[in-house]
């Protein structure tokens, strides 16, 4: 076999179905941080369902967050003409910082209601919604820089447009991270915000002709 052959290898199916298994994974652990309350005496179990509303929020904010990374993974990837080693690392550290969202959520669920900890529970979510921003925008330019995996008929307008969008979801989660140094609300509304612009499929694919 060439050096060629070594390098580089065609197709990205293996990488497409180990990082469905990090997804379901990570996207699973969500729900399994949800305590089922503990009532006792007379305490309502309405009441103590309600009392756990920053879990729910918690949950349903990062499923949504990471079921997006997952749709758009997949017309993600068809842009990627080939694969080599350093294009699998920057994969495995974006799947890491996937693997990593349970934990901060759980954090953001368990503090949200406490005064004193809450900024600090919601600068920690806000920096792990931005980790997967900037891992996969790391994937995004090794793959596109001189179309060195990419499909080379895709257009450059369009390459571009990819490039500013993930930068400017870095600067939204930044902004978001350093925000809630000042205002847990408005930290949060920002992530909603970006999630909910995400949740439209992503623009197609565009060739030159």
């Amino acid at each position: 076999m060439s050096t060629a052959g070594h390098e580089h290898e065609l197709g990205t199916g293996r990488i497409e179905a180990f990082s469905d298994g990090v997804f379901a994974i990570a996207i699973t652990l969500l729900i399994i941080e949800i305590a089922v309350p503990h009532v006792q005496g007379g305490d309502s179990l309405g009441d103590a369902l309600a009392d756990q509303w920053p879990s729910y929020f918690a949950y349903v904010l990062s499923f949504v967050t990471i079921g997006i990374y997952w749709a758009n993974h997949h017309s993600f990837f068809r842009l990627f003409l080939r694969t080599d080693h350093t294009f699998l690392m920057l994969n495995v550290f974006f799947l890491m910082c996937i693997a990593f969202l349970p934990f901060p959520t759980a954090v953001l669920a368990e503090y949200l209601q406490d005064a004193e900890h809450r900024d600090t529970a919601t600068t920690l979510y806000a920096f792990a919604l931005l980790l997967p921003a900037v891992s996969w925008f790391a994937v995004w330019l090794y793959g596109s820089l001189g179309t060195r995996l990419i499909d080379e008929r895709l257009a450059p307008a369009f390459v571009r447009f990819l490039t500013w969008q993930y930068v400017a979801s870095i600067s939204i989660y930044a902004t978001a991270m350093l925000v809630s140094l000042v205002s847990v609300v408005a930290a949060l509304a920002i992530c909603v915000a970006i999630t909910g612009l995400y949740v439209f499929p992503p623009r197609r694919p565009q060739y030159v002709t």
